[in-house]
């Protein structure tokens, strides 16, 4: 009876350990860099794209004169800045010409002037930097390319890592824009 009952407790914890250990999740594959770095650009893009959309098309021309304000880039040259450079890094990634004109100071095409445009001109960016990130991969992404503005060289991995830091650069000043404006940022809502 003695055995009986051992091999029965046994038994017991055979099935246990197995239906738990049926139940606990597989661990996930180690992510590809592309993946990696196609995430940091869709995370900046879901805080920006909506920041951007968010400005009432009235106020797209506001820039704060209060304080050291002096001088800056309205809303709207903010969102085709970033758009504009957005092209112009995607591009050197993918080592070609940028698909737009880019404009001085990264100022963007002059034909983009409503909210509807510029907002369409910033999407299409990010699908852009989408495109050029796909590129990247373990073999290419530390390899020397041409530089966008000069005789450098950069990375693909530091012009990606450049447009998150850049996008969350502007993306703060259109914050305090928006809060100028008495707009909470569509991030910050709760």
């Amino acid at each position: 009876m003695k055995t009986t009952s051992s091999f029965a407790g046994i038994l017991l914890v055979i099935w246990t350990v197995t239906a738990f250990a049926q139940q606990m999740p597989k661990p996930e594959p180690p992510r590809t860099v592309t993946q990696v770095l196609d995430r940091a650009i869709t995370n900046v893009e879901k805080e920006f794209v909506p920041a951007a959309e968010a400005m009432p098309e009235d106020k797209y021309e506001f820039a704060p004169t209060d304080g050291e304000f002096k001088g800056v880039r309205t809303f709207a040259q903010q969102v085709k800045h970033v758009a504009a450079t957005n092209f112009e890094i995607a591009a050197a990634i993918l080592e070609v010409r940028p698909p737009v004109e880019i404009g001085d100071d990264e100022a963007g095409p002059a034909s983009v002037r409503t909210k509807t445009e510029i907002v369409q001109f910033l999407r299409d960016s990010f699908a852009y930097v989408h495109r050029a990130v796909a590129t990247i991969n373990e073999k290419n992404q530390a390899e020397s390319i041409k530089s966008p503005w000069g005789q450098n060289t950069l990375t693909r991995l530091g012009l990606t890592t450049l447009i998150v830091g850049h996008c969350f650069d502007h993306y703060g000043q259109m914050v305090v824009y928006l809060r100028h404006n008495r707009i909470i940022p569509p991030a910050s809502r709760g």
